[in-house]
């Protein structure tokens, strides 16, 4: 079994079994016919995957690769806020008229700032950390600003990253405020599990743990039959990963991640996404 897999089942369950109920409370989210999206959640989860056993991939459904590493690589290489510059449509739902998600995600990693080395934004002094100081306890990236959240479409769920060099090895932990289990858990592991193995692979480094806190963990109402669905299957082994060596983090592109060996249950349930 895929240990991805297990994390997930035994988080669902968690939720599902002896989560809390928002029924009854004024919710933000809606569905698309206006009905209020109400969750079962459980608070402050934390998940380790060690990158160098497998690649943290669900096979209980099908994750798409490519598709993920696109996004991530909009937000942290292209350092985007406009989804023209996306492959995919998943951004659409909070985007203007432009096609701006405002000051969010990507616009907050490519602001430079003053350091007594000289400016970089928060994707390059994390680069220049790891190559200069790898002992560093402060190698980190945080796109929560409060005195921009009035000017962003939606506010970031993911929003920090925290590296951290232990002998020959990257690990980094990812905090998330606020996590929809069914479209996005696996979605996410797997983008900052990409990040971390590109930034490992720059950095002269071994890709290690990725440590996922997730402080509200949810499944909305019209998920919980389909993540029955999901957790029901037989999962297969976890695929082998192959990622393109490179040294230079600009350079990686989203046709530098394949997978061997990747087996999966297709999930034909339509997801309805609570905006």
């Amino acid at each position: 079994m895929s240990k991805a897999d297990e994390i997930f089942i035994r988080n669902c369950r968690e939720i599902i079994d002896s989560g809390y109920s928002d029924e009854g409370l004024e919710v933000r989210p809606h569905w698309e016919d206006g009905t209020p999206a109400h969750t079962i959640k459980r608070f402050g989860i934390v998940n380790r995957y060690d990158l160098s056993e497998e690649f943290p991939i669900l096979t209980l459904r099908r994750t798409y690769l490519r598709s993920a590493v696109d996004e991530i690589l909009w937000i942290w290489q292209k350092k985007s806020n406009n989804i023209k510059d996306l492959h995919s449509r998943i951004w659409d739902a909070w985007a203007d008229e432009n096609g701006s998600i405002g000051k969010a995600y990507g616009y907050q990693l490519g602001v430079k700032h003053s350091y007594p080395e000289g400016e970089f934004d928060q994707v390059d002094r994390i680069l220049y950390d790891l190559k200069h100081n790898p002992a560093s306890r402060r190698i980190m990236s945080s796109i929560y600003v409060h005195s921009d959240l009035k000017d962003m479409r939606l506010y970031p769920c993911a929003y920090s990253m925290t590296f951290n060099v232990t002998g020959n090895r990257l690990n980094a932990i990812l905090n998330q405020r606020s996590q929809d289990m069914l479209a996005a858990n696996n979605w996410n592991v797997v983008q900052y599990s990409a990040l971390l193995i590109m930034m490992a692979k720059v950095s002269g480094f071994e890709p290690g743990e990725l440590v996922h806190v997730i402080a509200d963990a949810h499944i909305y109402d019209r998920h919980i039959p389909i993540i029955e669905e999901i957790i029901a299957n037989e999962p297969y082994e976890a695929p082998k990963l192959h990622v393109a060596d490179r040294t230079d983090f600009y350079e990686f592109t989203r046709g530098d991640f394949t997978l061997e060996n990747y087996r999966y249950h297709e999930l034909k349930t339509k997801i309805p996404v609570a905006i």
